[in-house]
C-alpha cells in the first residue's frame, strides 16, 4: 500500500511538473518578440473538407490560415476558391453574429470571409495573433477595381483596428527592412487580438507569360509609394518574397527601391532546409519565414494525420531552422496547431 501511495504521489508530481513547464513555456513565448517564435498554420483553411466552416479554422488554434483569391474579369468581386476562377467555393459564411458563423450559407467572397474574421474576433477578444495568408491566384486587377488600394479598403472596412499593419511595424523608420532589423516587432502578448496579412503571388499568376507585374512586386511598389506620400497607415498587408533562393532573395527585384519593403519570405520547407540556404540570416534580421508543406521534410511524415509526436518533432526541427510559421494540413491536431515555441536563436 505504501509503495502504491509513493508511486501515485510521484506520478502526480510528474504530471504537475509537466503542466507547470508547459504553462511556463507558453508564458515565455508570450514575452518573446513575435519574430522570435515559431507557430503552426493550416494550408487552404477555407476548403470545406479541411474545416466545415471558417469559424472552425479560427477555433482550431492555428497561427496561420490561408485563403486563395481570384480577381479576373470573368467573375464578380474578390472570389475565394481553390480551383474555380469565376465563382466562390469555400467555408466562409459572411456572419455578422456568432450564431451565423456555422448556420449561414457558405461560398462567400473575400468580404464574407473577412466578416467572419471580424465576428469571431469580437467574440474572442485577446485571441492569439493570426496570420492570414492570401494567395492572389491570378494577381491584382486594378483595371477592374481590384488593385492594392481596393484590397486595403476592403480589409479596413471589415477588420479595421484588428489588423497589425506595415505602418505599425515601420513607425518612424524608413521602411519595413529597417524596422525589422532594428527589432521593432512587438511581443506575442502585445499582438494579442491582431491579424497579420501576408500576400503572395498565385500559382496562375506565376505561370502566366502575359503577367509582368506579380502581386509581390506590385504591392511592395505600392507600399513604397504610400510611405513617400505619408499614407503608409492605409496599407494592411505584408508582401512576401515567394520561393526560396540562396543569399538575399530580394535581389531578384530589379528595382532596388522596393527591396526594403519585403520582410516576409515564403517557400517550401524542404527547400528552406536544403544545403546552401542560411536560414539563420533571416532570424538574425528578424525576418518572417513561412515554411510550407512541413510534412515533406525528410524523413517525410503524413501531411494530414501524423502522430502528435511526429508533428511536434517537425515543429521543433523547423523552429531550429528559423521558421516563423510552418504549415501543413494537421487539422486533427489542435494541440499542435496551437503550439508556439521559441525560434532559432531564441531557443
Amino acid at each position: 500500500m505504501a509503495k502504491l501511495l509513493r508511486t501515485t504521489v510521484a506520478a502526480g508530481a510528474v504530471a504537475l511538473l509537466a503542466l507547470t513547464t508547459t504553462s511556463a513555456r507558453a508564458a515565455d513565448t508570450g514575452r518573446l518578440p513575435y519574430s522570435s517564435t515559431t507557430g503552426v498554420g493550416v494550408h487552404n483553411a477555407y476548403v470545406k473538407t479541411t474545416f466545415p466552416y471558417f469559424a472552425d479554422a479560427l477555433d482550431s488554434g492555428a497561427g496561420m490560415l490561408e485563403l486563395d483569391v481570384w480577381t479576373n474579369v470573368f467573375g464578380a468581386s474578390w472570389r475565394v476558391s481553390h480551383d474555380s476562377p469565376v465563382s466562390n467555393n469555400n467555408n466562409c459564411a459572411n456572419a455578422t453574429t456568432v450564431a451565423q458563423l456555422r448556420t449561414n450559407a457558405q461560398n462567400r467572397d473575400l468580404g464574407g470571409c473577412l466578416t467572419d474574421l471580424r465576428t469571431w474576433h469580437n467574440a474572442n477578444p485577446g485571441h492569439r495573433p493570426i496570420v492570414l495568408k492570401v494567395e492572389m491566384k491570378d494577381g491584382f486587377l486594378g483595371s477592374a477595381g481590384r488593385g492594392p488600394a481596393a484590397f486595403d479598403a476592403l480589409v479596413s472596412s471589415k477588420l479595421g483596428d484588428a489588423v497589425y499593419r506595415p505602418g505599425d511595424l515601420v513607425g518612424n523608420r524608413a521602411n519595413l527592412d529597417e524596422a525589422s532589423q532594428a527589432g521593432a516587432w512587438p511581443t506575442r502578448a502585445q499582438l494579442a487580438g491582431k491579424f497579420l496579412i501576408e500576400l503572395i503571388p498565385g500559382t496562375v499568376e506565376e505561370q502566366n507569360p502575359f503577367d509582368t507585374l506579380w502581386t509581390d512586386r506590385e504591392y511592395a511598389t505600392y507600399l513604397r509609394d504610400l510611405k513617400a506620400a505619408g499614407r503608409l497607415g492605409e496599407a494592411t498587408a505584408f508582401p512576401a518574397v515567394h520561393n526560396v533562393a540562396a543569399g538575399d532573395p530580394r535581389t531578384r527585384y530589379a528595382d532596388a527601391s522596393i527591396r526594403p519593403w519585403f520582410v516576409f519570405f515564403d517557400g517550401d520547407a524542404s527547400a528552406w532546409v536544403a544545403a546552401g540556404i542560411d536560414t539563420a540570416w533571416y532570424d538574425q534580421r528578424h525576418y518572417f519565414v513561412l515554411m510550407t508543406d512541413a510534412q515533406n521534410v525528410a524523413p517525410a511524415i503524413d501531411g494530414t494525420n501524423p502522430t502528435e509526436q511526429q508533428a511536434r518533432d517537425r515543429l521543433s526541427l523547423l523552429a531550429q531552422k528559423s521558421a516563423s510559421l510552418i504549415s501543413a494540413d494537421w487539422r486533427s491536431l489542435p494541440t499542435v496547431l496551437s503550439s508556439v515555441v521559441p525560434r532559432g536563436t531564441a531557443q
